[in-house]
């Protein structure tokens, strides 16, 4: 079941890839984005973690800090320079999807369908030209998993959220620094 704005954050308390203890209630008192992702080879979710680890020192500057979940196993996104790269921000493998679950991440084959036809080659070609990986699923990944993303408040509340429609489909990076800044995002139409 999705998980609804102004409610309470699902907490947790795991251990990231880099074997550091993250704790959801440690978060209060900062903004924190969590990202649902697939599998570590997915490249519309690589390119992803690439843009928003770009703005991560901007955005800590602002009391925010992110949180990344993928549903590979830990070794699996290890094998990665690339995702050994990514921290400090957090990396949890939820191989299980209890995470997954908890925060309402979809599983759709239809979507993800619609997206690999309509966007991978491009994605792919974009993925190899940044250096982001781009591998086979292992293990029980799904190619049905469809991203989300949250931004929560200092009290850990869910002010906005994303479940991808497409693999390709974020918030956009502009309304995450907004978000940080304490402002409104405005759409230009």
């Amino acid at each position: 079941m999705r998980l609804e704005q102004n409610v309470k954050a699902p907490v947790f308390d795991l251990i990231d890839v880099f074997d550091r203890q993250v704790n959801l209630e440690a978060y209060k008192g900062k903004k924190t984005l969590i990202g649902f992702y697939r599998h570590a080879g997915c490249p519309f979710c690589n390119m992803r973690v690439h843009a928003l680890t770009k703005v991560y020192e901007q955005v800590k500057e602002m009391n925010m800090e992110m949180i990344f979940f993928f549903e590979s196993e830990k070794k699996i996104i290890l094998r990665s320079t690339f995702h050994q790269e990514v921290s400090p921000v957090p990396i949890i493998a939820d191989p299980e999807n209890t995470w997954y679950k908890a925060y309402g991440i979809e599983k759709s084959g239809f979507k993800s369908a619609i997206s690999h036809l309509s966007s991978f080659v491009q994605t792919a070609i974009k993925a190899g030209k940044t250096g982001v990986p781009m591998h086979m699923m292992a293990g029980d990944e799904s190619i049905k998993t469809m991203p989300a993303e949250f931004l929560l408040d200092e009290n850990l509340i869910i002010q906005k959220l994303h479940y991808s429609q497409r693999l390709n489909s974020r918030m956009l990076v502009d309304e995450i620094i907004s978000f940080a800044k304490g402002e409104e995002y405005n759409t230009i139409l």
